[in-house]
């Protein structure tokens, strides 16, 4: 049989259509795609795809199943390490993970790992959810602060130790950025929601609305439970700092994501969030947050986005699929373009944006080349919205309110390879002690803390 030496590809809606509508823009693999694309894995002794993946899912072994025509088992086997595979297989970033170490893709294109994990994602869910047997409860006790990546994989796998678990939320509804921070027509609600009810069919019991340091502290949590894991992730939103920022129609990416998907502003009035609806928008910043504003702008109505970021797309860290999907969509990129003033008119909403020209010069600590003003280089674009999104820090509430727990300069809670942090009993993971990172990566750190939990709790080591 002659080699395939392009992945599947994946049906997607119409440009045209789709920025009139908030519904999912990939539209998953039939059965017979699906098929095709296992076809293409070489199946190697050494599966150097495994070591890119931060769960360590077995990627050959799931994919061989999928190839025998055993969709069912595939997804059991997928699940033995990864608890949220409908939400990795549609966000993770396999483009630098698993598929970067595809042999395939030494010569070829890689194998769609992600397309594969999405499509039988998508095939239990539509059958119906097969859950583990139910393990001998362990009487130990352990509370999770937040509901993101980090804290429902790390719940998951210590439930399935037969551990009791319960999630202290902050918001009124689990999922942490999975619901506030990735847009529908990314990544569906009714996805999340499903992952969700899956963690809570393993036992896991969540409490929303609960501000931990606020509505209970940590050292309440201590006198309860034997464990404590804090996921509570990066939602501090970062600013320019550039005359004009406090101006109404400027936005952090932060604020305006969770209006439209947590809150469903774009359906207002039936939810009663509102957004503002600009007619020519900037977007400032070229991560994946930065692309999902700017596109979910398009679908406000916007009749001009502007991408304006201080580097070349060489430099962008947005997702590839992303920045093309948002090219494809009629988003505007300004290059090498840095913001330097906002101006309002006399009712205090932004008018125009003054910018000016970068060129790049010598790397910086990032590794980035660094960009420098081009002097006499200035304009101005109008403007009657703005979105900032340029990286958030990690939420320091609870850092702030709980003595001995140590942190980094950046805000960050220190911990060791396994999510030890300071305190006695208290482990910590994803954005809360890297800093803004992926979905993927913040599981990673989930499970390691669980397995370093469950040790804990084993032996009082």
């Amino acid at each position: 049989m002659p080699i395939i030496k392009e992945k599947t590809k994946m049906k997607e809606q119409d440009p045209k259509e789709r920025i009139h509508n908030f519904y999912e823009v990939a539209l998953g693999y039939s059965p017979e795609e699906a098929l095709r694309e296992a076809d293409r894995c070489l199946q190697c002794k050494n599966a150097p795809c495994i070591k890119g993946c931060p769960v360590n899912i077995d990627i050959p072994g799931f994919i061989k199943l999928i190839k025998d025509g055993k969709f069912d088992e595939a997804i059991q086997k997928i699940k033995e390490k990864n608890n949220l595979p409908g939400i990795t297989g549609r966000v993770c970033p396999q483009e630098e993970q698993c598929e970067k170490y595809c042999t395939m893709g030494k010569k070829f294109e890689p194998v769609g790992i992600g397309r594969l994990e999405r499509f039988v994602s998508d095939w239990e869910t539509k059958k119906g959810i097969k859950l583990p047997e139910k393990p001998v409860p362990t009487g130990k006790k352990v509370a999770i602060v937040g509901s993101g990546p980090a804290g429902l994989t790390c719940a998951g796998d210590l439930a399935k130790l037969g551990h009791s678990v319960t999630i202290f939320e902050s918001l009124h509804k689990p999922g942490g950025v999975l619901m506030y921070g990735i847009p529908e027509f990314r990544l569906p609600k009714k996805i999340v929601e499903n992952e969700v009810n899956y963690i809570k069919k393993l036992g896991v019991e969540i409490k929303t609305d609960v501000v931990v340091g606020k509505t209970i502290t940590l050292e309440e949590l201590l006198d309860e439970y034997d464990a404590i894991f804090i996921g509570t992730g990066a939602g501090l939103p970062r600013f320019l700092g550039i005359p004009g920022e406090n101006l109404n129609g400027v936005y952090s990416a932060n604020e305006f994501l969770t209006r439209v998907n947590l809150m469903k502003a774009y359906r207002f009035p039936e939810y009663d969030t509102p957004v503002k609806k600009g007619k020519r928008v900037a977007v400032i910043g070229a991560g994946n947050v930065a692309m999902d504003s700017a596109r979910t702008a398009l679908r406000l109505g916007a009749e001009k986005v502007y991408i304006v970021y201080r580097r070349s797309e060489k430099e962008m860290p947005a997702r590839n699929e992303e920045i093309e999907h948002a090219k494809e969509e009629g988003v505007e990129f300004l290059l090498l373009t840095t913001p330097v003033r906002i101006t309002g008119d006399e009712n205090y909403w932004v008018k125009q944006m003054k910018c000016i020209k970068m060129k790049l010069g010598e790397p910086d600590e990032s590794g980035r080349r660094r960009p420098i003003p081009i002097e006499g280089s200035e304009f101005e674009i109008d403007v009657d919205l703005i979105i900032i999104a340029i990286g958030q820090r990690p939420n320091p509430l609870i850092p702030q309110t709980v003595k001995g727990l140590k942190t980094t300069k950046w805000g960050t809670i220190e911990v060791d390879e396994n999510g030890r942090t300071s305190l006695d009993r208290v482990w910590a993971g994803g954005d809360i002690a890297t800093g803004a990172a992926t979905v993927i990566a913040a599981m990673g750190a989930g499970k390691r803390a669980a397995a370093d939990i469950h040790k804990y709790l084993k032996t009082g080591e």
